[in-house]
């Protein structure tokens, strides 16, 4: 599975690398941080990190294969 989180404003270069196991591009002034997801508990996992960050998740979407 691919998931796609859109975070608002831009991350540091500390904060993206809280996520290494996704790539990020910057848009507008959002963050979007996408890759592999291996399972629902990883997701889950990806989300609490975002919330222990302080990140306001402002979209999570699977994107296709």
């Amino acid at each position: 599975m691919r998931y796609e989180i859109r975070i608002d404003g831009h991350l540091s270069k500390t904060l993206a690398e809280a996520f290494p196991e996704l790539d990020h591009v910057l848009v507008s002034d959002q963050t979007l941080l996408y890759g592999p997801v291996v399972d629902e508990a990883h997701l889950y996992g990806l989300l609490a990190r975002c919330q222990s960050l302080g990140l306001c998740v402002l979209e999570m979407r699977r994107l296709p294969e």
